[in-house]
């Protein structure tokens, strides 16, 4: 079964919001044996969405709408939808008074401008919304299925899991489709390539390498009637990675850095304090942001200017003899951390960021009663992405001290 996702909103197309209803739904039909070839982002005019939709249903089975259900006037896409079908929109009573109890119960009023989201047409199945006001739409049509999802994030995926992920894993038939994701650092996106080139040539299952701002990543993807074969093929090919990146790898799938670095720290029994400076908070948030971090992060200081960090306690003569962002402050700052917080280990992170130039360097800091380090890093983009680098660096950086202290 070939799909198409078409992500509906004129927001989406200004950049107002980003669409994470399209990257959820990619990777759920994977799962299913669905092939995803396109993904249509269409704004609020009913006449473009007609064509867009009209494009679809000449290369896919199965189109998947997400946005547009809305009440107001530029909630286009039941509308669209039926012109597509050729089928006239009328209101269901029954699901009308549904919906006005629950604005009743919940808004104390109900809005007349509602009644659009209790409209339907003759091919279509409702389905529930047990987070908001929007049911979303099943429509079987020449072969075809149309499944309409509401915009907001946590509503589309509640109505996925709870009813379309079910319904369409009943329908479909063919082959599983399986992917796992090797998360590798400090090694170029050709680099990578280069490496694992003998493993991109293969068709089943395939490999392919794509950037992030936390190193460069590997997609396995195996195809296979059976989801046990599928994993075999898999496991074979990142065996056959690992052995070829193993220094390199530092997570898969779902890992972030927050949370390898929190179950390093977990393992030795340690805790965690930051001070940093010009990532204005950043470091904290990423480590605080992993599973339980409570448990071994204990918080973090934030020093913007040299006044700051002298009366966190870094030392004045060293903020004095070699300026306020250099290899040996951010070291007095690791070490600050620690003491203040009173951890096992103390990181930090000062710097230079000159966004004019999209370059800069990043001073790093790390400190326990086992080791004492700092390194140096240069940064490249514009500001945020320098700050999200120093950020990765750091942890990087703790990373591969903890490694080294089993």
């Amino acid at each position: 079964m070939k799909a198409e996702i078409i992500p509906v909103g004129t927001e989406i197309l200004l950049g107002n919001i980003i669409d994470t209803n399209s990257s959820f739904l990619a990777n759920q039909l994977p799962s299913l044996g669905i092939d995803l070839y396109f993904v249509s982002t269409v704004g609020d005019n009913q006449r473009r969405l007609v064509d867009t939709l009209k494009q679809a249903w000449k290369r896919a089975d199965l189109i998947i709408t997400t946005g547009g259900l809305g009440p107001t006037q530029d909630d286009i896409t039941r509308e669209a939808v039926g012109e597509l079908v050729n089928e006239e929109l009328k209101v269901d009573e029954k699901l009308w008074q549904e919906l006005q109890d629950l604005l009743s119960r919940y808004l104390g009023e109900i809005p007349k401008s509602n009644i659009k989201q209790a409209t339907t047409i003759r091919s279509a199945q409702i389905i529930s919304n047990h987070m908001g006001t929007a049911p979303g739409w099943w429509v079987e049509k020449g072969g075809h299925i149309i499944i309409a999802l509401p915009g907001p994030p946590d509503e589309m995926k509640l109505m996925w899991q709870e009813s379309i992920f079910p319904k369409l894993q009943q329908r479909v038939t063919g082959e599983v489709i399986l992917s796992r994701v090797i998360k590798t650092f400090r090694l170029a996106e050709a680099k990578v390539d280069e490496l694992v080139a003998p493993l991109s040539k293969l068709s089943n299952p395939t490999v392919a390498t794509y950037i992030n701002p936390d190193g460069v990543y590997l997609r396995i993807t195996a195809k296979a009637e059976k989801k046990a074969e599928a994993q075999r093929r898999i496991s074979q090919s990142e065996e056959q990675i690992r052995n070829i990146l193993s220094p390199h790898i530092w997570g898969v799938d779902d890992d972030t850095l927050g949370s390898v670095i929190g179950e390093l720290l977990r393992a030795r029994n340690l805790n965690l304090a930051t001070m940093e400076s010009c990532t204005e908070g950043l470091l904290c948030n990423t480590i605080a942001s992993g599973m339980e971090s409570h448990i071994y992060f204990k918080g973090g200081l934030l020093a913007y200017c040299d006044e700051a960090k002298v009366s966190c306690g870094v030392d004045t003569s060293i903020v004095r003899q070699y300026g306020g962002e250099s290899t040996q402050v951010a070291k007095a700052m690791a070490e600050t951390a620690r003491r203040n917080l009173q951890t096992d280990v103390g990181m930090s992170i000062g710097g230079n960021m000159n966004p004019d130039k999209n370059s800069g360097q990043a001073f790093i800091g790390l400190s326990s009663d086992r080791f004492e380090q700092t390194f140096t890093h240069m940064l490249r983009g514009n500001l945020s992405r320098m700050k999200q680098r120093a950020v990765y660096a750091a942890l990087f950086d703790l990373r591969k001290m903890l490694l080294e202290e089993v």
